[in-house]
C-alpha cells in the first residue's frame, strides 16, 4: 500500500517546525491587525501597499502550509483526533485574518491614484490584478463587524457541517456480500465486468446511505441556508450569481456553455442508449450499469505500471509534464489505495509554500483509475506552472482549474486509442465517452439540482425524501430516455462533497468548462505541435492573474461565443460516431 509522504510539510504536530509555523501565524495576525488598524490615518500609500504585499504573502504562505498538513492528514484518516483538534485551531486562526482582509479591501478603493502608484513600483506592478480584484470586490464586502461575525460563525456553521458530511461518508460501513467494506470500495465495483457484482454493489451502496441520510440532509440544508443568506447580504441576487462572479467569469459565458451542453446532450444520450442495448436493457440503462465496461482490456495496473503508462504518454506533450509525473511517483506525492477513514474520490492539492503537490486516489488497478491519475497529475502540472508566480497571484478560479487536468486526460486517452485495436480500442473509447458523459450529462443534473436546492431552501428545509426526489427529477431531465427511470441514484447528493462548502457553490459547471475548453486546446495542440505547449504553459501560469475570458484569449479562444463550444463538441460527436460504428 503506497501512501503519500508529508514530510516536506511537517513530520508531526509536536515538532518544532509545526509549532513555529503556527506561532508565526499568530504573530503575523497581530502585525496584520496593527497594519489594518492604521489604514484610517494618513500615510505613504506606496509604502503601505508594498507592506501589504509583504504581510499578505508571508501570512498566506504560513497559513496554507499548516492548513494543508492538517487537511491532508484528515483526508486519509477522518477520525484522527490530533488532526481534528489542529483543524479547529487553524480555523480559529484563519477567522482572525478577517479584520486584515476586510479593512484592506475597504482601504484600497479609497486610493485615488492607485493605478499610477502600481505603475511606479515593480512589486506593486507584479500584483496589479490582485489589487484590481480587491478594488472591484469592495462593493460586496460587508462591515468589519459583519465580516468578522460571518468568519467566526462559519466555523461552527457551514465548515462544521461540511466536515460532518466528509466524516460520515469516510467512515460509512457498507454491508456487501456478508462483509463490511468502505464506500469507495463498493463504488469501485461499479466498474466490474460481472453484472451481478455491479447490481449488488449499487444496491448495497444505496442501502448504506439510509444510515446517514438524515444527518447529511441536515448538513446540506444548513450550508445552503447559510449561503443563501450571505450571498444576499453581499448584494448578489442568487448564489449562482456569486459563484459566477467568484469564478471571474461573465454570465454570458456560462450561459453559452450550459446552452451548448443542453444542445448536444442528445448525442451522448445516443451513446448511452446503444450501451443499454449492448447490455440487454430495453428500458434504458440502469444506474448500476452506467460504468459497466464495454470492450475489453486485460491490463490490470499496479501503481508503478500506471505511472509508467502515464509518463510515456505525457511525453508526447513534453518533458516537463512527463518528468513531473515521474517525480510525483518517486517522491511519494500520491496516496494510492482506499481504506477505512480515507475520503472517497480523488483530488490534487497544490502546495505553493513547498512548490509541490499531493494527490489522493482510491486506486484499484483499472484503466479508469489510470485516467484519474492522469487527471490529478494535470492539476499538479498546473500547480507547477503557477508556483513560479507570487503566492498572491497563484489563486485561480474554478472554471480554469480543470483545464490542465482534462487536457492530461485527453492526452492519455488519445494516445491509448492510437496504440490499441479491436476490443481494447472499443474499451478505451467507451471509457472516454463514459467520462465525458459524467462531465456533460451528469454535471447538467448536478447543476440543476443545486439550483433547485438553493431555491427551495429559501422557503424551508428539505427532508431526505424531498432531496431524493429532487435528485431523481434532475437526473431524468439531464439523461432523458437514456437511463431506466426506475433505476436511478437518489443519493448522489450525499456522495458528492462538492455540495458541502459554504464558500464554493456550484462546483459542477467548471468540470464541463474544463473538458470542452481542454478539447479545444488539444485540437490546437494537435495542429501546431509541441511549440503550442509553451502557449499552454503561459495560459496556466496566468490563470491567477486574469479573468477567464482573458486567459482564454491568450490562445485565441472566445469562450463567450457559443460557436466555440459547438466546435468543441465536434470531437465528442466523432467519438460517439466511432463507438456506434464499432458496436453495430
Amino acid at each position: 500500500m503506497k501512501t503519500w509522504n508529508l514530510d516536506a510539510l511537517f513530520t508531526g504536530y509536536e515538532t518544532t517546525a509545526y509549532q513555529n509555523t503556527v506561532n508565526t501565524v499568530e504573530h503575523l495576525i497581530q502585525e496584520a491587525d496593527a497594519f489594518a488598524n492604521s489604514l484610517d490615518k494618513p500615510g505613504d500609500e506606496a509604502a503601505r501597499l508594498t507592506r501589504y504585499v509583504e504581510l499578505a504573502s508571508t501570512l498566506r504562505k504560513n497559513v496554507l502550509k499548516a492548513f494543508a498538513y492538517v487537511n491532508l492528514r484528515l483526508a486519509t484518516d477522518a477520525q484522527d483526533d490530533a488532526s481534528l483538534a489542529q483543524m479547529n485551531r487553524m480555523q480559529a486562526l484563519s477567522s482572525r485574518t478577517t479584520n486584515f482582509s476586510t479593512k484592506v479591501s475597504k482601504w484600497i478603493p479609497t486610493i485615488d491614484n492607485l493605478s499610477s502608484l502600481i505603475d511606479s513600483h515593480d512589486t506593486l506592478k507584479a500584483h496589479r490584478f490582485h489589487f484590481e480584484s480587491i478594488n472591484e470586490r469592495a462593493k460586496h464586502v460587508l462591515s468589519d463587524k459583519e465580516e468578522a461575525i460571518i468568519a467566526k460563525m462559519s466555523q461552527t456553521g457551514s465548515s462544521a457541517w461540511g466536515r460532518l458530511q466528509g466524516l460520515l461518508t469516510s467512515i460509512l460501513k457498507v454491508d456487501y456480500e456478508g462483509k463490511t467494506i468502505t464506500l469507495p470500495a463498493v463504488r469501485n465495483k461499479a466498474h466490474s465486468r460481472d453484472k451481478d457484482v455491479r447490481k449488488k454493489a449499487y444496491e448495497a451502496e444505496i442501502k448504506a446511505y439510509e444510515k446517514v441520510e438524515h444527518a447529511v440532509a441536515a448538513a446540506l440544508n444548513s450550508i445552503k441556508g447559510e449561503v443563501n443568506e450571505i450571498a444576499s447580504l453581499r448584494g448578489f441576487d442568487t448564489p449562482l450569481d456569486e459563484a459566477v462572479y467568484n469564478s471571474r467569469l461573465k454570465r454570458e459565458t456560462l450561459d453559452a456553455l450550459i446552452g451548448a451542453m443542453q444542445k448536444h446532450a442528445p448525442t451522448l444520450r445516443t451513446y448511452l442508449r446503444r450501451k443499454a442495448t449492448l447490455l440487454g436493457h430495453e428500458k434504458g440503462l440502469p444506474w448500476y450499469d452506467l460504468f459497466a465496461p464495454i470492450g475489453r482490456s486485460e491490463r490490470e495496473f499496479s501503481p508503478k505500471e500506471a505511472t509508467d503508462y502515464v509518463v510515456k504518454n505525457f511525453q508526447s506533450f513534453g518533458d516537463d509534464l512527463a518528468n513531473l509525473a515521474q517525480r510525483a511517483y518517486d517522491e511519494d506525492w500520491i496516496d494510492w489505495t482506499p481504506r477505512e477513514g480515507k475520503r472517497g474520490g480523488a483530488f490534487c492539492s497544490n502546495l505553493h509554500p513547498i512548490k509541490q503537490s499531493r494527490i489522493l486516489l482510491n486506486f484499484d488497478g483499472s484503466f479508469s483509475n489510470v485516467i484519474t491519475l492522469a487527471h490529478e497529475l494535470g492539476h499538479a502540472y498546473h500547480g507547477d506552472r503557477i508556483f513560479s508566480e507570487s503566492i498572491l497571484n497563484a489563486s485561480y478560479t474554478m472554471p480554469v482549474a480543470e483545464t490542465a487536468s482534462t487536457l492530461c486526460e485527453t492526452i492519455v486517452k488519445k494516445a491509448a486509442l492510437r496504440d490499441s485495436k479491436d476490443e481494447e480500442a472499443l474499451f478505451i473509447l467507451e471509457q472516454s465517452l463514459m467520462g465525458t458523459t459524467q462531465v456533460i450529462i451528469d454535471i447538467l443534473s448536478r447543476y440543476s439540482f443545486e439550483q433547485n436546492v438553493f431555491e427551495a431552501r429559501k422557503a424551508s428545509t428539505m427532508s431526505p425524501t424531498q432531496l431524493k426526489n429532487m435528485m431523481i427529477k434532475a437526473q431524468k431531465e439531464a439523461y432523458g430516455d437514456a437511463l431506466d427511470p426506475e433505476v436511478l441514484h437518489p443519493y448522489m447528493w450525499i456522495n458528492k462533497g462538492h455540495y458541502y462548502s459554504g464558500s464554493l457553490s456550484y462546483y459542477n459547471f467548471p468540470y464541463a468548462f474544463g473538458l470542452l475548453f481542454a478539447k479545444g486546446i488539444y485540437a490546437a495542440f494537435e495542429k501546431r505541435g509541441q511549440s503550442f505547449a509553451t502557449d499552454i504553459d503561459t495560459l496556466l501560469r496566468m490563470t491567477g492573474q486574469m479573468k477567464v475570458e482573458d486567459v482564454a484569449s491568450l490562445v485565441g479562444i472566445d469562450v463567450s461565443d457559443p460557436a466555440f463550444w459547438d466546435a468543441s463538441f465536434k470531437v465528442i460527436e466523432e467519438e460517439v460516431d466511432r463507438f456506434l460504428a464499432l458496436t453495430e
